[in-house]
């Protein structure tokens, strides 16, 4: 087919309307809009969005079942998001039938947010009994995958989506001690061992975009796997927020396939990044409307406050802003930092006319990276973290229907997929399903 161009945005009375062509084929949607009064377009959508207005699907004559899902390695659901708002952009709503995580505590998030009807507690490798043969292109499955779980058994066949983000500190930069050789990089192929088990429809796996490093060959080895196994339409790369117009340089590594169905909408990784460009907005943009004052550790509400800082960090914050810094110079920093070092970012300032930097599970922390607030002298929040993670202020933090405790809320902030990322790379199969 030919490439695309597809989004175009514009504002009708009170609301954001955009419009998804692909083809041939135009979906239309819309959303409240909430935006500030001179944004236009992507930036007045997407900060509506952040700003918890209600998306709207714009339904077909024929109303289409809803797209049943799976989310591995769920977290606090970020995949789960995008997906879910792909699936509006082409006219249709998700199902969540199962999430699956060790932690607790982000599947009660998961089912708070999206109503999944079954979590499961557990390891991936407690479900699906697989055994790989050959390496690399060869790699097959000696037998076929066998769902070992009864509730995933009674789903064989029926599932249409399923999304998996498996551990990614084995191949991250970050990991000094094992990287491209940690044992949990094996889990991508356990993802692929159970959505061939289940026979689901589509397939959407990220991580880091070094996994493609693995000493183990991971992504080869799950190409061919999928390929042996009826996925004939396949595609993967890295795709860039900061690339989309989203005010985070994060990066992530996807690779889609779906079992082949004839189809004049095959798109590529490649051309939804293209047909997605756009200038980055800033963290300006995506948090300037919530300046309220989070200095105090005794305000009520975990997502609007920030933890107590040692003596010697509210020290190097008040230096910042004394002199209008955004980097902290070496004099100021810890005794192992002032000989020379190559961490510029880390007790660093944010700008409000820039793109952040990658949001970790640091981020309540300033000697985690740049996170100091650009304009009070403090971190940023969970909920300015969230925002500047593509989570907007309708999504529900929650446990037990209480807050949960800033440890975890950091895990699933800084761990999550940016919703955005999950909206760009499940469009090539949604668009055709």
């Amino acid at each position: 087919m030919s490439g695309i161009g597809l989004e175009n945005y514009y504002i009708e009375n009170d609301r954001v309307i955009r419009e998804l062509t692909v083809g041939n084929q135009i979906w239309r949607s819309s959303i409240e809009n909430l935006a500030d009064r001179d944004a236009v377009g992507y930036a007045a959508w997407w900060q509506s969005f952040l700003r918890g207005a209600t998306v709207f699907v714009e339904e077909p004559t024929s109303p289409l079942p809803p797209i049943r899902t799976i989310d591995v390695f769920c977290g606090c659901g970020g995949l789960t998001l995008g997906a879910a708002q792909a699936s509006i952009a082409v006219g249709r709503r998700v199902e969540v039938v199962a999430a699956i995580d060790v932690d607790d505590g982000g599947l009660e998030v998961h089912q708070a947010n999206f109503g999944t009807k079954h979590i499961l507690h557990t390891s991936v490798s407690n479900l699906v009994d697989f055994h790989v043969s050959g390496s690399g292109t060869k790699s097959r499955f000696a037998y076929e995958p066998e769902i070992l779980d009864p509730i995933l058994a009674a789903e064989i066949g029926k599932i249409d989506l399923f999304l998996a983000g498996p551990p990614c500190q084995g191949h991250s930069n970050l990991n000094n001690k094992t990287r491209r050789e940690d044992p949990r990089n094996l889990l991508y192929l356990t993802a692929v061992a159970l959505a061939v088990g289940l026979k689901v429809k589509m397939v959407v796996i990220e991580n880091v975009p070094d996994v493609v490093n693995d000493r183990s060959d991971v992504v080869t080895a799950a190409k061919a796997l999928l390929k042996a196994n009826g996925y004939d339409f396949m595609d993967s790369g890295v795709l860039a927020a900061h690339d989309m117009g989203w005010p985070q340089t994060r990066k992530r590594y996807f690779l889609v396939a779906a079992l082949r169905t004839p189809s004049d909408k095959d798109l590529t990784i490649k051309a939804v990044a293209h047909g997605l460009k756009r200038q980055a907005q800033t963290v300006g943009w995506a948090i300037g409307d919530l300046m309220r004052d989070a200095t105090s550790p005794v305000q009520t509400g975990i997502m609007d406050t920030v933890p107590a800082l040692s003596d010697e960090n509210r020290s190097r914050i008040d230096y910042l802003f004394k002199h209008d810094k955004y980097e902290l110079p070496n004099e100021e920093r810890p005794d192992c930092h002032k000989d020379g070092h190559t961490y510029p970012s880390v007790y660093g300032r944010m700008y409000w006319d820039k793109p952040a930097q990658t949001i970790t599970t640091g981020f309540l922390t300033p000697g985690r990276g740049r996170y100091v607030h650009p304009a009070r002298p403090r971190v940023i929040t969970p909920r300015e973290a969230a925002r500047i993670q593509a989570f907007p202020d309708s999504y529900r933090f929650v446990v037990n229907a209480h807050e949960p405790s800033r440890n975890a809320l950091t895990k699933w902030i800084g761990d999550a997929v940016p919703p955005v990322l999950g909206y760009a790379a499940a469009l090539p199969l949604l668009v055709r399903f």
